[in-house]
């Protein structure tokens, strides 16, 4: 299978799923990476559960199609379409999608020494 090639600037991303995409099978496509952003297209089904971890980088999480449990800072919070969340860099966090799920995930790269 041949890499997707990232995003130039300027370039159109098409992040939403096309009417009936079948979002049953987990992936994670890098769209765009530079030294400081990473964007990610997650696809996750239902029951699907990344266990607790953390980045060094500040992110954003915007659910754009079904449910995911956000896991972060001692509760836990539904992220539905079109609603997204902050976390600091090192927050440690955990998901699990409710439903098939349609993501992206922003990462501001952490560089030594900030």
């Amino acid at each position: 299978m041949m890499a997707l090639e990232h995003a130039k600037s300027g370039q159109v991303i098409k992040v939403q799923g096309s009417e009936g995409e079948d979002l049953s099978q987990f992936s994670a496509i890098a769209l765009a990476k530079t030294d400081e952003l990473e964007l990610i297209r997650m696809c996750m089904p239902k029951g699907k559960t990344m266990p607790e971890h953390h980045v060094l980088g500040e992110i954003t999480l915007l659910c754009l199609q079904g449910q995911v449990a956000l896991d972060a800072h001692g509760s836990v919070q539904l992220l539905g379409p079109g609603q997204m969340v902050y976390l600091h860099g090192g927050q440690a966090h955990a998901l699990e999608a409710r439903e098939d799920s349609l993501l992206l995930l922003t990462i501001l790269m952490a560089k030594a020494g900030r």
